[in-house]
This record gives structure tokens, C-alpha cells and sequence, in this order.
């Protein structure tokens, strides 16, 4: 019994990779093959076929209102779609489209309604008042606490090198008598 254990145990570590597993490139090549794409991109076109779609919507707290229906034969798609503007217009356009790209896209565009626009009122009215037209007093808010600490070393005390010699000595001789 314990022969065959050991005998296990020396087949399962002779069975064991003599490295760690690595993704590295050096345990583990690459293959010198690539394999095929499994999916191929059909060849052929897709011939058109034939649809019809309308949708509508009708939004009373939004005011949103529009439509569009299409339909197509595999030949030329024709539909219309409408919107309703801002201004009060419904803008209807009636168009037909060749699907084989002879004709083109050809459309019909007609408004029903008159254009209105509702007179400009601000909604918001300005917050200041001015007070006065008299000059303003302004005070700044802030005042620095800053005052400069430095003083030159060498002050000049200016004092002139010599006293004028001539000094005025004229006096009037005559004084007004009025006072």
C-alpha cells in the first residue's frame, strides 16, 4: 500500500510543469499560425424592402406637436412630417425620395398659420434702487496694516554751504496816509 502512494506521488510531480505559469512570450510563443475569421461579410447587397411608419405626439404641458408618416415600396419612399413652430405656424413637409439614387430627394414645404409674436415683458424687474445722484462716499473696505519699516541708513541733512551776503536793506520811504 504505501509503494503505490509513493508511486502516485512521483508520477503526479514527474507530471508537474517544471516552471511557473507565465504569460510571457519566452514560456509561451505565440502560434505560427493565425486562424481564419470565422464570420465573412456577405457579398451581396440586400435588396430594399417595403416599410410604413407613422408616430405622432401631442404634449399639452410641453406644447410639443409633431408627426411624421412614411411609407416605401422598395422603389421611392414618400411621407410627410409636420411641426408646430414657436411663432404659431404648423410647417408641413410633403417629400419623396428615390431609393435608387436617380431621383434624389424632393421635398414640399408649406406653412399654414400666420407668424405671431407676443410683445416682449420682461420678466424680472431690476433689484437696485440708486439713492441719489449726489457724489458718492466710498470707503474702502479694506485698510492695510501695512506701514513701511524701512529707513535709509545715510539721511542728507541739506543746509546751504554759505548765507547770502546781500541782504535787501530797502525800506519805503513813503507810507500811505489812508487806511
Amino acid at each position: 500500500m504505501k509503494f503505490f502512494l509513493v508511486a502516485a506521488l512521483v508520477a503526479v510531480a514527474a507530471a508537474a510543469p517544471s516552471t511557473p505559469y507565465s504569460p510571457r512570450p519566452a514560456y509561451h510563443p505565440a502560434p505560427a499560425y493565425a486562424p481564419a475569421p470565422a464570420y465573412h461579410q456577405p457579398s451581396y447587397k440586400e435588396p430594399a424592402q417595403p416599410y410604413q411608419f407613422d408616430y405622432a405626439v401631442n404634449d399639452h404641458y410641453s406644447g410639443a406637436v409633431f408627426s411624421q408618416n412614411e411609407n416605401s415600396d422598395a422603389k421611392n419612399v414618400n411621407g410627410y412630417y409636420s411641426v408646430n413652430l414657436p411663432d404659431g405656424r404648423v410647417q408641413t413637409v410633403k417629400y419623396v425620395a428615390d431609393q435608387q439614387g436617380y431621383g434624389g430627394y424632393n421635398a414640399e414645404v408649406t406653412y399654414e398659420g400666420e407668424a405671431r409674436y407676443d410683445e416682449y415683458k420682461p420678466s424680472y424687474k431690476p433689484s437696485y434702487k440708486p439713492a441719489s445722484y449726489a457724489a458718492p462716499s466710498y470707503q474702502p473696505a479694506y485698510k492695510p496694516a501695512y506701514k513701511p519699516a524701512y529707513k535709509p541708513a545715510y539721511q542728507p541733512a541739506y543746509k546751504p554751504a554759505y548765507k547770502a551776503a546781500y541782504q535787501p536793506a530797502y525800506k519805503p520811504a513813503y507810507k500811505p496816509a489812508y487806511n
